[in-house]
């Protein structure tokens, strides 16, 4: 089901009120089960999958609690991997792997006769598995205990808001919010509406406008149609897209949890205004990154053991997160480059640091400008392996770009282009804003201000968007 559909609207309004009325298991047994509806109106088929991964981490879950034996417990923890990654492993990655044996194969002059099944990707399945993963690890590192209430675990596990595309919320922050009813609160439906309204915008005005403008021009599909200007402007513009596509997301699903009275954490905070990558990692999907670093940079080592094996620790898992995004080498690229960024940047000591040294407030300000452009420079450089359709696509364009090839086409639709730049704009006015913390406090002081840019955000939405019906870019990893 998606967010921007009518079916969701009419979901939405039966499901809240009822969600009030309920107390207790009552309430849980709903919310588990509108969460099944809604999961299940893509697919029903992939309700056993969901229901089978929970009830395994569950079972797990609670033989943790009670075994003491160091080895039996490694077991057990290696089993709810085993078979989280291997349901993700198995739907996501088996096409791509045989696919890829096939084809070398190929080149060394053989000729297997072996079948590549065509697996269906069941939705959400990369965001679930890793959440109810985290839960087993936890109970097993003793970061919160076990759940006791297997309807609980599954509600944490299905809860509609975030299940499909995240946020990825960890068992010891949302488990506990579950112990109590949660009563209607006027303060907090309306800052759950403020982000549903804000989520609603970046997803139909800013990456919807965009994606039309991309689909009809076909720049990533027909590299050789283009040139230098016409790649560059279709690069920047995919890195807004896919940011206001799944920032959209994300703020729809946190304020729907708003509404429902619970605190799904912060997922995107303005990541184009970084001035380091670490630091656009700390602002981009915030809770696959703190995920990765907890639960595979920090176990290989983190930074702990010196440069060489840190340099490696970071390839590793921006190689792994690349592969997590998609079943295919664009992805991979895209990670191993982030992982380079990485590694040139503590190379270079930090370089957002070494504007440290400058007092003023302003002029410091003024200082991360030129990193903050590098930043993302490079960012939209690694997008373009993570939009193109293959690694030749990508490469040509790329090349395109180098040579700065004259080819004089840039848009086809020069009306189409000024909405997607006035979209971008806009967000970027307010993420610019909002970094100023004084101007963001100051706003969240004044209801009626709120009141008001909320209904302007609705009506440039009903002015400006795109009312297609697009699936969100994150529900195919």
């Amino acid at each position: 089901m998606l967010f921007n559909s009518l079916t969701f609207l009419a979901f939405a309004a039966l499901f809240f009120p009822i969600y009030f009325i309920l107390h207790g298991r009552a309430r849980l047994w709903f919310t588990l089960l509108a969460s099944y509806l809604f999961y299940g109106w893509w697919d029903w088929r992939f309700l056993g999958l969901l229901g089978f991964s929970t009830t395994v981490d569950y079972t797990l879950g609670r033989l943790l609690e009670f075994e003491r034996d160091p080895q039996r417990r490694r077991a057990l923890l290696i089993v709810s991997i085993v078979v989280n990654l291997g349901i993700l492993g198995f739907f996501k990655y088996f096409n791509f792997f045989a696919g890829s044996l096939i084809e070398v194969s190929h080149y060394f002059g053989a000729t297997p006769s072996w079948v590549t099944l065509n697996i269906i990707l069941p939705v959400g399945v990369s965001f679930y598995t890793f959440q109810s993963l985290s839960y087993t690890i936890d109970v097993y590192r003793g970061v919160c205990p076990s759940e006791r209430s297997l309807l609980k675990l599954a509600t944490f596990v299905a809860l509609f808001p975030q299940l499909v595309a995240g946020p990825i919320v960890r068992a010891v922050h949302l488990l506990p919010q579950m112990k109590t009813d949660h009563r209607f609160d006027w303060d907090r439906t309306f800052q759950g509406l403020e982000l549903i309204v804000w989520g609603f915008f970046l997803k139909l005005v800013l990456a919807d406008t965009i994606g039309h403008q991309l689909a009809e021009d076909g720049s990533f599909g027909t590299p050789e149609r283009f040139g230098a200007a016409g790649h560059l402007l279709a690069a920047t513009m995919f890195a807004f897209q896919i940011y206001g596509d799944f920032a959209g997301y994300s703020a729809i699903a946190i304020g729907l949890g708003r509404i429902m009275g619970f605190d799904l954490g912060v997922n995107f905070r303005r990541p184009y205004l970084s001035a380091s990558f670490s630091e656009f990692w700390q602002r981009w999907h915030i809770s696959l990154s703190s995920w990765v670093r907890d639960y595979l940079y920090i176990p290989l080592g983190g930074n702990r053991h010196g440069p060489l094996l840190t340099f490696r620790n970071l390839m590793i898992t921006m190689f792994l997160g690349g592969l997590w995004h998609g079943a295919a080498w664009t992805f991979v690229i895209w990670g191993l480059l982030h992982g380079l960024y990485l590694v040139i940047w503590r190379l270079g000591g930090n370089l957002a640091e070494r504007v440290a040294w400058l007092n003023a407030a302003a002029a410091e300000r003024i200082a991360r400008v030129p990193l903050v452009l590098a930043v993302f420079a490079l960012t939209t450089l690694a997008w373009i392996f993570f939009r193109a359709p293959s690694l030749g696509n990508a490469a040509e364009i790329v090349r395109r770009i180098v040579t700065w090839d004259q080819t004089a086409l840039i848009t086809t639709d020069r009306i189409g282009l000024a909405k997607c730049l006035l979209a971008i704009v806009v967000v970027m006015v307010i993420d610019i804003a909002a970094e100023f913390r004084p101007v963001q406090a100051s706003y969240e002081r004044r209801p009626l201000w709120r009141a008001t840019a909320m209904a302007m955000m609705l009506w440039m939405t009903a002015l400006l968007g795109v009312f297609s019906g697009a699936e969100f870019i994150y529900f195919q990893f």
